[in-house]
């Protein structure tokens, strides 16, 4: 099991709109993430309120990060990709307990001199 500390990253965003989402998470460091097609359901009074349409279509994406480059990744998906923009997209991060199957990308080995400095 992977002890290495790492947050879900939710970002939920208008349909079309999950690559630059994508794009934006993998400048700041991401390697990648899962899109799924959703169907989000409009409050009337929300709509009124705030003065803008919200398109029911959507995509959400699901990226696990290490917990050091999050604040990074978030940052950076709210400039592409929030509500500012055409995507008018959310985000929100969990921590995660414990995770399997994460491949992180193997250290060089080290040299032998790097190895005898290591034990001293």
């Amino acid at each position: 099991m992977n002890k290495k500390k790492y947050e879900m990253i939710f970002c939920i965003v208008n349909a079309g709109f999950a690559l630059t989402v994508m794009e934006a998470a993998k400048k700041a460091g991401a390697k990648g993430g899962t899109i799924l097609r959703a169907r989000g359901t409009a409050n009337p009074e929300a709509e009124e309120f705030y003065q803008i349409s919200i398109q029911p279509d959507k995509e959400i994406l699901w990226l696990i990060v290490p917990k050091d480059i999050k604040d990074d990744v978030m940052h950076k998906i709210y400039q592409d990709a929030g509500l500012a923009t055409k995507s008018k997209g959310i985000a929100f991060s969990l921590p995660v307990s414990h995770a399997v199957g994460l491949h992180e990308e193997e250290e060089a080995p080290k040299s032998e001199s790097a190895q005898k400095e290591e034990k001293k």
